[in-house]
This record gives C-alpha cells, sequence and structure tokens, in this order.
C-alpha cells in the first residue's frame, strides 16, 4: 500500500503550479497528525516547500532544475485561500508607473490580513498589512496609481498625478474617483481638484 507522504504527492502533483497545500485540505488521505507529519518530512526532503505556517506548495521542475512557483501565481492563490487581498507594494507600483527607476530590493507586497513572510526557495516575500485605501481597485491602474503616490508622499504627488492620470482609461478614472472617499486628504485634495478640472 502507498505511504501517506506518497498518496499526499500523488495528489499535489495533479494540481496546477502554485496550488497551496494545507493539512485541512488533505483529510481526505488521512488523519491531522499523520498529514502534519507526513508535510513536514516532505517539506524536510524537498519535495514539497513550506510557504509559510500550514501552507505548502509543489515545486516546480524545469530542465534548468527544480524553482519555486511563480510569485505572482502563488500570490493569487493565496490571495483566493485566504479571503484578503494581495497587491504590489507602493515602490513596485511607481517603478512600473514609470515614476521612478529605483528596483525595489525585497519583495514587498500589502495585504488586507496580517503581516507576514511567505518562503519560496530562495525568495522571500514580505507580506505588509496596509490601511483599507491602500488596496483600493487592486488589480487596476488606478489603485497602482495610488499605491505609487503612497510611497511618494505629499511632496510628489502632483509630479505622481502629472504623469499618470493622461494614461488613464475612463474606467481608471472613475476607479480613482470612488477611491477618494478613502484616501488620507494629502491625497485625496489633489486627485478630487485635477479630476474636476481635467
Amino acid at each position: 500500500m502507498r505511504s501517506l507522504p506518497q498518496r499526499i504527492m500523488e495528489y499535489a502533483e495533479g494540481l496546477p503550479e502554485a496550488s497551496p497545500l494545507s493539512p485541512g485540505g488533505l483529510l481526505h488521505l488521512g488523519n491531522r497528525a499523520a498529514i502534519d507529519q507526513a508535510l513536514s518530512r516532505l517539506a524536510r526532503s524537498g519535495k514539497l516547500m513550506r510557504i509559510c505556517q500550514g501552507v505548502y506548495m509543489r515545486p516546480v521542475e524545469t530542465r534548468f532544475g527544480v524553482r519555486g512557483p511563480r510569485i505572482g501565481k502563488a500570490l493569487a492563490t493565496l490571495s483566493a485561500l485566504w479571503g484578503e487581498t494581495i497587491v504590489p507594494c507602493g515602490g513596485a507600483a511607481a517603478n512600473s508607473l514609470g515614476l521612478t527607476a529605483q528596483n525595489p530590493v525585497r519583495m514587498v507586497y500589502l495585504t488586507s490580513g496580517p503581516s507576514k513572510r511567505l518562503h519560496f526557495g530562495a525568495h522571500t516575500v514580505e507580506l505588509r498589512h496596509a490601511p483599507r485605501w491602500q488596496l483600493a481597485a487592486p488589480h487596476r491602474k488606478a489603485g497602482k496609481l495610488i499605491r505609487a503616490l503612497a510611497w511618494l508622499g505629499p511632496e510628489e504627488v502632483e509630479y505622481g498625478l502629472e504623469e499618470v492620470l493622461p494614461t488613464l482609461s475612463p474606467e481608471d478614472l472613475e476607479e480613482l474617483s470612488a477611491a477618494r472617499a478613502l484616501m488620507p486628504n494629502w491625497m485625496a485634495e489633489p486627485v478630487s481638484a485635477r479630476l474636476v478640472h481635467g
């Protein structure tokens, strides 16, 4: 008969890349204590990666060797698993909008959930709990602009708006307008002035 670790691996291999495995989702294979033990053993042997407490993922085998699952994909599945918003931090948003040439050294994402560190092999991702206004329009350019402005700070808001507002779609302008109620005053006022006067 196949051992519990073998059955867990067979199950994991049938899942798409970056699918999270947690003890509660494997109870059809055995009891909780045995599953916890098997997951720890599989993580120690490198067959699974322990992302954070209680969450594991299968590494991906490529012709260049074994790597962790793609970070973007993994964060999307964890966001769904935990029911949390997870988005790139303000520095990364500013960089992708062309507002800074600085590339964040550490991988930091903002989350509506608790702050924690995630481990993907050689890469560590830091999740930082952020206020609701910084998580507005999570996967839209408008949201990216809000996070970039938060990172730039009050002195640079006008510069950020001047550069990015002309590139926003009508939908994004609407999202930005709707998010004003959540923003701190130092951001809401210049955003309102720009949206009203074009």
